[in-house]
């Protein structure tokens, strides 16, 4: 399972053939984000907790199905206006100080005006947008931890998608640094703060199959 490069705005190698990533053990003991670094290799699906390793549990089909989707749809969309960078799991995220966090969230969005925060092996710093798919295994973490950590590391958007109950939550940094929901238009459409331009139907996501990325850019005008 891959799609095809758009461009340079995602590291497509990462989300071909996700469904053979193989899951590590969790090494003993405490480690700094340095040697998480060293230990995690570009296979490994994992987050650095408090320098406590934490590996997760690969997701299933349905998940990548819609996180694939949304990857392309975004990304293309950031490569045809020229707005950023799209990276997809398993990639990490640190988290600025003072947590001590390395999460690994399934899809990271970049401005150009920030891409300097993007290294070779993580992202040093908050995306502008983070979008998580939940499983039964992620979703108390995604909507609790993760939830709280985005937020005060100043994650500007966040997507919380969730395939079992059919729900799509949507956030951004109100005043004073907190999250406010912001809900769906009458059409149940979500219209994205971070990437001006940038809709999603909420109900592309429900459908069996994923429409094609093609026919909704072009639903949205962008080819």
């Amino acid at each position: 399972m891959c799609i095809p490069p758009a461009g340079n705005a995602m590291g497509i190698s990462q989300i071909c053939d996700l469904d053979n990533e193989a899951e590590r053990a969790a090494p003993p003991g405490r480690m700094s984000f340095e040697e998480f670094l060293a230990w995690c290799d570009e296979d490994t699906w994992a987050e650095w907790v408090d320098g406590e390793v934490v590996v997760l549990t690969p997701a299933n089909m349905r998940h990548q199905d819609i996180g694939l989707f949304l990857a392309a749809l975004i990304s293309e969309f950031a490569v045809s206006y020229k707005l950023g960078k799209v990276v997809v799991a398993p990639f990490l995220v640190r988290l600025p100080e003072p947590l001590s966090r390395g999460r690994e969230p399934d899809i990271l969005y970049i401005t150009n005006e920030r891409i300097s925060i993007l290294k070779e092996t993580y992202c040093d710093g908050a995306p502008d947008l983070i979008v998580e798919v939940t499983s039964p295994e992620s979703f108390a973490r995604d909507r609790g931890e993760k939830y709280v950590e985005y937020e005060a590391a100043g994650v500007r958007e966040y997507w919380l998608i969730d395939p079992d109950r059919r729900q799509a939550e949507f956030y951004r940094l109100g005043q004073g640094g907190r999250y406010r929901s912001i809900p769906l238009d009458e059409r149940g459409v979500y219209v994205s703060a971070v990437l001006p331009g940038l809709w999603l139907k909420v109900d592309w996501l429900w459908e069996g199959p994923l429409p094609s990325v093609i026919t909704c850019l072009k639903e949205m005008g962008v080819v």
